[in-house]
């Protein structure tokens, strides 16, 4: 069995890989995000695509606010490693969809995101799916903590997510960021201001 000082430098150990991962992924989106200052006559911007960049920025800052939960694990096991390390390759996913290292082939970013919506949405609905199993990690006191609407929460996006990969429909799509980020937003105020 673990003692208390090797099981906080496991907690270390996988912070340091997941927090390098996430610090590439608000990397990327921040490098992305600064070619429209260096080169503003580049390719032609799209609001819903600057909505999720807003959204996949807010979604990491808050995830590493919440791993700090992490640090009451009493036994860590390589498959508990294996969901807290897919979930982090999930979310650099998306921040490599949304900002590529080429869209010379598309129009401008509309046109590129809408392209891949399918690979975006997927990936974001499997956030879900990670965020459940990284929840589950933490104890079930933490999913008794958020009540019922959490897993009515995962489930509306999962199923949000699943028509966004089908519907190229720029109304809907665009109350899908602005209500996703606004729920966002309410939800961290609402649960996360502090760690307790």
């Amino acid at each position: 069995m673990a003692t208390h000082d090797s099981t906080w430098e496991i907690f270390l150990h996988v912070r340091i890989i997941m927090g390098v991962v996430v610090a590439l992924s608000i990397a990327r989106l921040l490098s992305g995000a600064s070619r429209f200052i260096q080169h503003p006559s580049g390719a032609k911007l799209s609001w819903i695509h600057l909505g999720w960049v807003v959204f996949m920025l807010v979604s990491l800052v808050h995830f590493w606010w919440w791993e700090f939960w992490l640090s009451a694990i009493k036994q860590w096991t390589f498959e508990i490693y294996l969901v807290l390390f897919g979930y982090t390759i999930v979310l650099y996913l998306l921040c490599t969809l949304l900002f590529p290292d080429d869209i010379k082939e598309y129009r401008g970013y509309d046109d590129y995101f809408f392209s891949r919506r399918k690979w975006f949405f997927g990936l974001l609905a499997l956030t879900f799916v990670f965020d459940l199993a990284d929840t589950l990690v933490k104890g079930v006191g933490h999913i008794d903590r958020f009540g019922v609407e959490y897993v009515a929460r995962g489930a509306a996006y999962f199923t949000l997510c699943g028509i966004a990969m089908i519907t190229p429909n720029r109304r809907f799509h665009a109350v899908l960021v602005i209500g996703s980020l606004i729920y966002l937003l309410v939800w961290i105020l609402r649960h996360f201001e502090t760690l307790n």
